[in-house]
């Protein structure tokens, strides 16, 4: 594998970042040596020693002398939208390896004003709203977040309604019963003050500092299938992976 662009350090980085966000690399796995490193990416072994002193400094590996360099995301990995949709449409996985998520609610609400306009939904209209608490292997709340669809898949995929985890996400479930397929997401994000529910959910201090982010999935055309909103505790490190 070779890099095209410079600097080369940062190429090796985001393409290591982008194994952990997908899973491939998991906490407490091994990472190649930095000889190996060299070898793999054909950089110098001081680029490779570079990209591992980056990684150690953003808290996603740790390495102690004479051991070998693990990844270390168990307590700091928070995945973006575009993270969550690569990880569904490459593997059809939407969790990294030991997280798991609590649905909370699965219903038929009415969405905030925001959400109605992206998704058409009429004043006074209804759509598919689901809650759930990512959590990591430890147990320790990562986010929690509420996805909204179009209240005609209440229908089409009565299983969104059902308060469990969708096997394989609710993108393969929606592209299955609909034919749509979410192609590219857009996110933004802003700090903000836990709530008080916020606070709960993710086991924090009403008031503490949060990131608060929207995301939308669109399909081919560019229309909606999935609008969101997360929170996820400061702190935690944000990885954004692109094609």
């Amino acid at each position: 594998m070779s890099l095209e662009r410079t600097p080369p350090y940062l190429q090796v980085v985001a393409a290591l970042k982008a194994k952990i966000v997908s899973g491939e690399l998991s906490h407490g796995d091994t990472l190649p040596s930095v000889r190996e490193l060299s070898a793999q990416y054909e950089i110098s072994t001081a680029t490779a020693q570079k990209v591992f002193r980056t990684l150690k400094a953003e808290g996603l590996v740790e390495a102690r002398q004479g051991s070998a360099t693990t990844v270390s995301t168990r307590r700091t990995l928070h995945r973006t939208a575009a993270d969550r949709l690569e990880a569904a449409l490459s593997t059809g996985r939407i969790y990294a390896d030991g997280e798991y998520a609590v649905i909370t609610a699965a219903d038929l609400a009415s969405p905030p004003e925001w959400v109605a306009d992206l998704l058409e939904v009429e004043a006074g209209g209804q759509a598919v709203r689901r809650q759930r608490v990512t959590h990591n292997a430890d147990g320790e709340p990562v986010s929690a977040s509420t996805s909204w669809f179009s209240g005609d898949l209440a229908e089409t995929v009565p299983a969104l309604l059902v308060k469990e985890r969708i096997i394989g996400g609710t993108p393969s479930a929606i592209e299955a019963a609909t034919g749509r397929r979410a192609v590219a997401s857009e996110e933004a994000t802003t700090a903000a003050a836990a709530s008080e529910e916020q606070a709960t959910l993710l086991g924090v201090t009403p008031g503490d500092p949060v990131s608060l982010s929207r995301n939308v999935y669109v399909d081919a055309e560019g229309t909606p299938v999935e609008v969101g909103e997360s929170v996820a505790p400061a702190g935690r490190w944000r990885v954004h992976r692109t094609a």
